[in-house]
């Protein structure tokens, strides 16, 4: 494989001298982009643009070609391990993911197993046709979603407000939802592994919804198994240095204790800022983020003045990745990412150098 031609992103990671911050945009190929609609109906639905290797590979380059970004993040979805394991993942049109088959009783639970890596091969045979494609250009992230998270969706079938069924199984049968959450650990860690090897050069867990739980049920329901599933990665492979980051959605409470996770990167949200964060992190991790998406859909003097605000939060020096604190909107126009881009380059070349 050629050298990174741009690394700023993985210096970063590292806490090392850079000449400007680096930017992705989480969810950066979707539908904001006129052309990832054209290849979305060209594959006729959501699950088969992913499940088609071309075509994820083709998505995922998509804003590369537009946007000088300094890194790239393989199209896919959080979800893949549960369709995987034959809960039948499709999408609805304004609606999100469902499953077909959610888990509805103790021996649907019970009947798991760690999934054969051969039903997630479109995944990995993505990222090599990524990896090739970029020829070095800039970084590839793989990811997957946490245990908690994916069981979310499972218990309950679809995005619900609070998860209900999830909650009321956590409250009547504790040890029936650990022995869930303990095969999906081994699911994601052996997933993630699987997409280093594949040619991943950071990997990024999305706890999405750990946020919803208080602090003790995040501990024991979501952090326990972020931290085995983190222990368990391949953090050198092929002579590199595999970062690791982790984003909890609504975890600000928890940043030291995340930060103590083993990950290299911590995600943020917009409810903190990047000033209060690195003060309680200090140089244990770099951090992520963090500008409301809700920013991109104003005028281009506004976007480049939030961006001055995000980086003046964060200061001096190596350590942040700029991004989003979720996922970019599909009502976003996408000469509004551009303003994005080029403001964080432009704007954080003080902050670095002497």
């Amino acid at each position: 494989m050629p050298s990174l031609k741009n690394n700023r992103f993985l210096k970063a990671i590292w806490g090392e001298p850079i000449d400007a911050t680096p930017v992705w945009v989480m969810r950066q190929a979707g539908r904001y982009l006129p052309e990832y609609r054209a290849s979305r109906a060209k594959a006729g639905s959501f699950m088969a643009l992913c499940k088609t290797p071309e075509l994820a590979c083709e998505v995922t380059l998509q804003p590369l070609r537009r946007f000088n970004l300094d890194a790239s993040i393989i199209f896919s979805d959080i979800l893949t391990i549960p369709d995987a394991m034959g809960l039948g993942l499709e999408f609805i049109e304004g609606k999100g993911p469902f499953f077909t088959n959610p888990l509805r009783s103790k021996e649907d639970i019970k009947r798991l197993r760690v999934p054969d890596l051969d039903s997630l091969k479109y995944v990995y045979d993505a990222i090599r046709l990524v990896r090739h494609e970029l020829n070095g250009s800039v970084p590839l992230i793989g990811f997957c979603g946490s245990p908690w998270t994916l069981a979310a969706y499972m218990v309950e079938g679809q995005s619900q407000p609070g998860f209900p069924k999830l909650e009321r199984l956590r409250e009547e049968d504790p040890a029936l939802l650990h022995n869930l959450l303990d095969i999906l650990a081994q699911s994601v860690c052996a997933h993630l592994n699987a997409q280093i090897e594949a040619g991943a050069q950071a990997v990024m867990l999305f706890d999405t919804w750990g946020g919803m739980l208080d602090t003790k049920n995040y501990e024991t329901f979501s952090f326990a198994y972020v931290q085995k599933i983190i222990a368990g990665l391949k953090r050198n492979y092929n002579d590199n240095k595999i970062p690791v980051i982790l984003f909890t959605k609504g975890g600000s409470r928890w940043l030291e204790l995340m930060a103590g996770s083993g990950c290299d990167m911590l995600g943020l949200d917009w409810e903190i800022s990047l000033e209060e964060a690195r003060a309680r992190v200090g140089k244990q991790v770099a951090l992520q983020g963090n500008m409301n998406p809700a920013c991109l859909l104003e005028a281009p003097a506004a976007i480049r003045t939030e961006v001055q605000r995000v980086m003046a939060s964060f200061g001096k020096g190596s350590g942040h990745v700029f991004n989003l604190g979720h996922g970019i909107t599909p009502d976003v126009p996408p000469e509004n990412v551009a303003v994005l881009v080029e403001a964080v380059h432009e704007f954080s070349k003080p902050y670095h150098g002497e």
